[in-house]
Formats: C-alpha cells, structure tokens, sequence
C-alpha cells in the first residue's frame, strides 16, 4: 500500500498463535465471559497478538476493520489489570481512540468482560457533559476509554494522572495522525509509566505512525493482515458509471431496497438534503454527520441498528467505529478521495467473516481518480454502466421504486407498563441508564 512504512522486524521471537481461548493464561472470569457472549474461536489477529500481549509484549497490529482487534486488546488490558484497584483520579489503563463512534464501540465491546473480572471503565469523551466524566475518575475507574482532547480537559483540570497507567492501546492511530491529533497523542503517551505496554492497533499502517511506533514500542509483536487482501473473500467491490442527471434517482432507488444501508457523502450540507428527499420519497432515512448533536446522533444509530431506520446517510464521522451486524450493503454516493477512507467506509459491510457489498457511482469526471483509488487500495472492482430502473442496478444493489409516500422518523416512544413491579423495574432501568449515560456512553470529539 502506497505510503507504508517498513514494519519493524520482532527481535524477540513471537510465541505461537492459538485456536482457542481457553489454551490463553487469561482469568477464568474472562474465558466465561467469552463463553456467555458466544465468542468461541479467536480471530487471526486475535489468535496471533494474544500469547503475547497477555505476556507484557508490546504488540503492533494491522487488520482490516471488523477483524476483531477490539477483543485483540481489549482482552490482554483486562486481563492484565485484572485483581487491581485504582485509587481516585489514577487509572490503570487507557484505551486511545480517534472518534466518539469508536468510543462507544471499545466501550460496549468490553464492557460485560470488564464487569466479568470487576473492573470499573469509563469512557471520556467531547460532547458529553465533562462534570460526569470528572465524577467518574474522582470515583475511581481503573479502564478509560478515550478521545485526545477530552482527556487532555481532564488532565488539565486535575480530575486526571496517567503516571498510574501500566497498559496503553492506541486504536486507529492513523486516523488520530489524519486528524491532526498526535501532538495531543504523544503528550498524553509521555505521562503514562514509561516502563509499561503499549500496543498500537490500526486498520492501516502508514507514514505518520511511524514516529509513534518508534518512539513508543519497544521490540513489538508484530501482526498484519492486508487490510484489502482481508477484504477480497468476503467483499464486492462494485463501481457503478452513472449520468449525472440520473444519479439522484438512481441514488433513491438503492436506498428504497429491501434491507439497511449505509450511504456516504462528502459535506454535511449533502448528506441533510439527501436525507430529506429519501423521507419525501417513502424512505426511511436518517442523517449522521458531526453537526448533529450528542444525543441525536445516539439515536439515530440506535433506530438503524434496530431497524426503525433503514438507511444511514452519513459523512466520513461514521466511517469508523460503527458496528452493525448483517450490515451487507455500503453505498458511496461521493466517491472518497482518498483510499484509507474508502476502506473504512467499505469496513462497515462484511465484518467478522460475514460477506457485503461496496458499491460506488462514478459519474465520467470523476473515472479517472476512482482508478487512481482503486489501485492505492489494491482492489480490482467490477465496473458496469448502469441507469436508474435497470436490472443491473437491482441485481447489484437491490435497488427498488420507492413508494413516493412521505415518511417521518420519530424516536420510537415505549408502552406504558402497569404500576407495580414493571413500575419498579421502569425506575430500576432509568436508575442504571443515568449510570451508563454518566461513565460509559461515548462519541467523538472530531466529526
């Protein structure tokens, strides 16, 4: 991939890849965990980092997004900080991440394994209230997940100390590096104990990183998995020539098809006006870019990973960190510009071995570039001139005539229960949603 670094070569020898979870020196709580959540069979990057980062190594993981590097760390920082008790404002671990979106993703992710083995995680995060962030640190929490500039706030105000922290994963840090975040990244990694473990997880690999990794690991593991040789077996690749006069309703028809989908475009503006128009054809659509606020950009991924909203029309802010299952169809209305994105954006279709679709309309101007991207990806796609209404576009992408009939998304409100114990159980429930609200709930702090 254009732009890559040579990975360092491991000094140490890695020890050997497993196939199973319970051959790993884990916690017993943790391999029940993994049990109860039905996780049986470890991922290669999982299967190939795990002997030694719960060993202490410093590891450096490539994989393609969806291939399970959440667990990959997550596992060996819980485990490794597992039997120890933070005291107030001093976590044990830390968990670096780009975005909100991926916030919420590490901190579900790890959330029922943490409670497994009794260790307390909050998530720090811009957006969301900072005095329930310093609340939760004052308590005592001995996981953070968070966003560079929230914690750095943190810090700032004392509510803070990383010189406790023993175990630091940075996740997409080419993601922080685009974003303009390693100043922020390389602050916070000079405070934490400089004799502790690292592990740099990452979809991609390039240029920027490589400081981080050679200032901050020290004889890594290191595990790669082609981000687009990972995506082949289990993904399409379509690109879609189209007229532009017919890209609009082209465009409607693919979101009026039978499933979710998620649709891309370059501005907030665009993404807004796209979305109204698909509700005014009997479309139900929902917007996701950084103008939205905190608790409309919640919901609004709550309603597609349920369903009470079928199409996700979003800019780059959801192309990482998103997970939602039996997601097989991704469309780019805007062609990205660059080839990092377009992975990302495609990573949220055929995760964890399942299979989906990319699909990209490319009007005549903009053919040239999308060859450039393709070849930066490494990805041959299926190319095919296609017009709305044609069978091509219905066998590619399911593509159906919409209703025409205007639609409304409103947040789906739940029945009254009756009084008595479902009244108690209601206060019990709002009880632990404050909880979660105040120490885990999470989104970016970049859109």
């Amino acid at each position: 991939m254009q732009g890559e670094f040579a990975l360092p070569e491991t000094i140490t020898p890695a020890l050997p890849a497993v196939e199973v979870f319970s051959d790993l020196d884990m916690p017993r709580g943790l391999l029940a965990a993994l049990t109860a959540q039905g996780v049986t069979t470890p991922f290669p990057i999982q299967g190939a980092t795990l002997p030694n980062s719960l060993a202490g190594r410093d590891v450096l993981g490539r994989g393609r997004t969806g291939s399970g590097k959440t667990l990959a760390f997550g596992l060996a920082l819980l485990a490794r900080t597992a039997g120890q008790r933070a005291v107030p404002r001093q976590p044990l671990a830390l968990v670096l991440v780009p975005t909100r979106e991926l916030a919420q993703q590490v901190t579900d992710a790890l959330t029922p394994y943490a409670r497994a083995v009794k260790l307390r995680l909050a998530t720090v995060v811009g957006g969301m209230p900072i005095g329930r962030q310093a609340n939760a640190l004052r308590g005592g929490t001995e996981v953070v997940v968070a966003t560079p500039g929230r914690l750095k706030d943190l810090i700032d105000r004392g509510d803070c100390r990383l010189d406790q922290v023993a175990t630091t994963v940075l996740d997409e840090a080419d993601q922080m590096a685009d974003m303009g975040f390693m100043p922020q990244v390389t602050a916070l990694l000079d405070q934490v104990r400089p004799e502790g473990q690292r592990m740099l997880f990452s979809a991609t690999l390039d240029r920027n990183v490589d400081r981080l990794v050679r200032r901050y690991l020290t004889d890594p593991v290191v595990h790669s998995v082609d981000p687009s040789q990972g995506a082949v077996t289990t993904m399409e690749h379509h690109v879609l020539h189209v007229h532009g006069a017919d890209k609009h309703r082209l465009t409607t028809e693919i979101a009026a098809r039978d499933g979710r989908v998620i649709m891309f475009l370059d501005t907030k503006h665009a993404v807004d006006r796209l979305t109204q128009d698909l509700l005014a054809s009997g479309v139900r659509a929902a917007a996701l870019h950084g103008g939205k606020s905190q608790p409309q950009r919640t919901r609004t991924l709550a309603q597609f990973k349920t369903g009470h909203v079928t199409v996700l029309v979003a800019t780059n802010v959801a192309a990482r960190g998103i997970h939602v299952d039996h997601l097989d169809l991704v469309v780019n209305v805007d062609p990205p510009t660059d080839h990092k994105d377009y992975l990302h954006r495609g990573g949220r279709t055929a995760r964890a071995g399942e299979s989906g679709s990319v699909v990209t309309l490319v009007t005549n101007n903009q053919r040239r570039d999308m060859t450039r991207l393709m070849a930066a990806a490494g990805i041959v796609p299926r190319t095919t001139q296609v017009r709305s209404g044609e069978e091509a576009l219905r066998r590619i992408t399911g593509a159906r005539t919409p209703s025409g009939i205007p639609v409304t998304i409103t947040a789906p409100t739940p029945e009254r229960r009756k009084r008595g114990t479902a009244s108690r159980g209601r206060r019990s429930s709002a009880t632990a949603a404050r909880r979660v609200s105040g120490r885990q709930s999470a989104f970016d702090a970049a859109a």
